[in-house]
């Protein structure tokens, strides 16, 4: 680091110890223009650069063309090991472009939700990825976009909100878990439900409903919905089913893994065994996924492709009017693992899945 007292290097000191023209050194030492430098040069520079402690003024940069290159990234949970793999997409689609990423969390707080894009707002940040939208988020979220920052939602959209988004479709990913249970000879089912006023969650929910009723599959459901999607909620509305029931069914979906994780703990104090006695599905596909025991059949979600588009389109936003951004729907993909098989006694129906 320079000394505080000692000149700061000119642009034109890096470009000469490269050996380039000041030109070439300043594309190479700008995100949004060093692909127009070849890497053997631009490496030069920066090493040109480092050594003559050479830093760029990025803020004052930004300002001149009224720009932070900062966006907002707003998840609801850090414990969610779902949100590992989407930050690291974002990351690898916004950093190319010198921006920054600036992360924070709602806890699904509305209160939070506002003092963090205030907060940020007060920064300046080009625009914002959120997700951790819920219902009645909508016309704080219209306001923002109205005062000229784009708004990105990803993995939770907000039905007939208008705003962009990148999310899976959570209604054919219920549709595949009832199918695959059905076609494992399972008869009896419950589903775990996510938050109401997540309209992710409540798709998944009508996704399995119509299609079980379709299957002639009988469903029952907790006497509750979950409170937040997290593995305490899993382990209550799955105590709530084992206690309600006395003929328990033979297989559960729950609607995020974290849920799962939490009825597979309840099912093993209860003496219980998943599969031989009740099958488990859960949703997302989240890294814990392959390392419960038993490894976790579950939907899987493409977090980290979803984060690198919702990256592309906040991007987008910030260089063009927000309109011009079309929202994106992925297919989700069942994933199969140990959590699932026949019930006991029961033949499988159709076509036989591979493990």
């Amino acid at each position: 680091m320079p000394h505080p007292l000692r000149r700061e290097p000119r642009l034109v000191e890096v470009a000469k110890r490269a050996g380039v023209h000041v030109s070439t050194a300043s594309r190479a030492l700008n995100p949004e223009r060093r692909g127009l430098v070849n890497d053997q040069t631009a490496a030069r520079v920066a090493t040109a650069a480092m050594e003559l402690g050479y830093t760029i003024d990025l803020v004052a940069r930004g300002l001149k063309r009224g720009r932070s290159g900062m966006l907002g990234v707003l998840v609801a949970d850090f414990g969610n090991p779902f949100v590992g793999p989407l930050l690291r997409g974002i990351e690898d689609a916004v950093e190319p472009t010198g921006h920054v990423a600036v992360v924070v969390e709602t806890r699904d707080d509305p209160i939070r939700l506002r003092q963090h894009l205030r907060s940020l707002a007060s920064r300046r940040v080009d625009g914002f990825i959120l997700a951790a939208a819920k219902d009645g988020d909508t016309d704080l979220l219209r306001a923002v976009v109205a005062r000229g920052t784009p708004v990105i939602l990803v993995v939770r959209d907000l039905e007939r909100s208008g705003l962009p988004s990148v999310v899976v479709d959570d209604e054919l990913g219920g549709t595949i878990v009832a199918e695959h249970l059905a076609r494992l000879g399972h008869r009896r089912v419950a589903q775990l439900a996510g938050p109401d006023d997540i309209a992710v969650f409540r798709r998944r929910r009508l996704g399995f409903g119509k299609t079980c009723a379709a299957l002639g599959l009988s469903l029952v459901e907790a006497p509750f919905r979950a409170a937040e999607p997290t593995v305490a909620e899993g382990r209550r509305a799955m105590t709530a089913v084992l206690r309600v029931l006395d003929n328990h069914p033979s297989a559960v979906y729950a609607h995020n893994d974290q849920m799962a994780a939490g009825a597979l703990e309840v099912i093993a104090e209860h003496g219980l065994s998943c599969p031989r006695d009740i099958s488990v599905v859960g949703f997302n596909d989240a890294p814990l996924a392959g390392n419960l025991a038993p490894p976790l059949t579950t939907v899987r979600v493409p977090s980290e492709e979803m984060g690198r588009i919702a990256g592309q389109m906040a991007l987008a936003g910030v260089e063009g009017p927000q309109t011009r951004v079309r929202s994106v729907l992925l297919e989700p993909e069942l994933v199969l693992r140990a959590s699932t098989a026949a019930p006991p006694a029961t033949a499988v129906i159709g076509p036989k899945e591979a493990p």
